[in-house]
This record gives C-alpha cells, structure tokens and sequence, in this order.
C-alpha cells in the first residue's frame, strides 16, 4: 500500500482574546491543520504577507484596526488568501461590508468548535481542490480524519484524543525523523512547559496500541527523535 501523506492547509488565527484563540488553535491542530497565530491587525498583516496561509480566521474586532481594514490592506497589497470573519457584530450590514470587500464568510461569536472546523474545511474544498485528504496510511495503519477513526488491518484502534493527535503528526510525516521537541510543538502546542519525557511516555503508550500485532510502524532513531514507516 503507497503511504497517503497530505497536509490538510496552512491556517492563520488572527483573534486577541488568548483563550479564544489557544483554544481555536489547538482544536484546528488536532482536527489535522498547520496553524499559526497572531493577536492585532498589524500582526496579521505580517503573518499572511510573509507566510502565505491557505485561508485565515480573521476576528472583526481587534485592538488596533478591525478586521475588515485588514481585508482591505490584504486585498490592495494582492493577498487573496481566503478569509472567514469571527464576529460578535451579526448586523446585516457588517455581512455585506465584510463580504463586499472580499471576505469568504462569517462565523458569529458563540460558536461551536465542530462548526468551525466544517467551515474552514467547505471553503478550503473550495479554494484548493484536492488540498484535504480523509485518509492518511502507512502499511495496514490508517488513520481517518473526518471520523477520527483508526484501523490497524481489520482491527479497530481506541486511542485517546493525544494519542491520537500524536499518531497523526507521525503519519503526516511517514518516512521522515520527527525530534521530540518538534512533537511537543505541534502535539502539545508551542505554550506547553512539559519535559520531553511525555513523548516518551506516549510514544509507548501509541506503540501497545498500534504495533500490538503486526509489524512494527513506530520507529525510534536514537538521539533524534521518532519515524512511522512501513
């Protein structure tokens, strides 16, 4: 079986609130994403100038301009990445506003984390075609991201939410070594103050699991760091 390895999308989080924005960050990791932050309009200017992202979640009400002059310089500067609005303010003409000027959509404040998640996956659908694959493979291992599920040959997998995060950073990079720290970074989030000693903890937690029969998947590379490869 050829190994399935796709990166779902680059995502820019653009929101000063800091709960609401570690919160959107680690929940759109963990349903498959790269994602990068940032909390002020000037920030996001940078960010999706400098990186490119595959789409941005823009709050309308930030501290130094509103999202929707963001929009503007993006669009004037020949930025077309797309944008999904945050926002609090539901009025109609806001909608129009943020739209006219080359927004993609709104999400209102409250909102639900799965309903974030199936937005930002209709419009990149949208945008880049064939950029989301909903299922990533290694041998008889696979691991689907829309259901959360995870197969080894016929045999059904129950892995806890890190677990399972953690299974699939390895399998978005099968075949190449991924340093501990790297895991801490894009597993645990970039504000995590734990030791590297949880890696190891998991990895042999996700090794009794996963390579409980079979040949084994989950390698280690002495003094790097950790690989999955048929």
């Amino acid at each position: 079986m050829q190994d399935h390895h796709v990166e779902r999308g680059r995502l820019l989080i653009v929101e000063d609130e800091p709960s609401i924005r570690e919160l959107l960050c680690a929940s759109l990791r963990f349903a498959g994403f790269t994602v990068s932050s940032a909390a002020t309009g000037g920030e996001a200017l940078t960010a999706a100038t400098r990186d490119r992202p595959d789409l941005v979640l823009l709050d309308v009400m930030l501290p130094d301009r509103d999202g929707f002059e963001v929009v503007r310089r993006l669009r004037a500067a020949g930025v077309r990445v797309p944008v999904l609005y945050l926002t609090a303010r539901d009025s109609a003409d806001d909608r129009i506003t943020g739209l006219t000027i080359g927004g993609d959509g709104y999400i209102t404040k409250p909102f639900s984390l799965e309903e974030v998640v199936a937005r930002v996956t209709a419009v990149l659908r949208r945008t880049r075609p064939g950029i989301e694959s909903e299922q990533l493979s290694c041998g008889d291992l696979t691991l689907d991201v829309e259901s959360h599920t995870v197969r080894r040959g016929e045999r059904m997998v129950e892995l806890s939410p890190t677990e399972f995060r953690l299974l699939h950073y390895l399998l978005r990079n099968t075949g190449r070594v991924v340093s501990k720290a790297q895991i801490l970074d894009q597993v645990w989030s970039q504000d995590f103050e734990g030791d590297t000693g949880v890696v190891e903890s998991y990895i042999s937690y996700l090794r009794r699991k996963v390579d409980a029969d079979g040949p084994r998947l989950i390698h280690t590379v002495r003094g790097i760091g950790y690989m999955i490869r048929p």
